[in-house]
């Protein structure tokens, strides 16, 4: 998998978690709707941390607990 679809599928699983919509998000972290949605749909190749990090703050977690996810081990990511 790549790591854009591992972004992509943990922030979708968050949302699900959390019962948020993307407008939810949007409106507690700042980040635009439609990127969020691009990250969503996996149209960026990579997603600035910066931008993971503000889509933390908006679900009320950590970066840290955003990487925990079995997702995001070497051996499920393409080099």
């Amino acid at each position: 998998m790549l790591l854009s679809e591992a972004v992509s599928q943990r922030l979708a699983q968050l949302l699900r978690e959390k019962d948020m919509t993307q407008y939810q998000l949007y409106m507690k972290s700042g980040v635009p709707k439609s990127t969020i949605g691009n990250v969503i749909n996996c149209a960026y190749d990579s997603v600035k941390l910066r931008i993971i990090h503000e889509m933390c703050q908006g679900l009320g977690i950590s970066i840290c607990e955003f990487f925990q996810s079995p997702l995001f081990e070497e051996n499920n990511l393409e080099p």
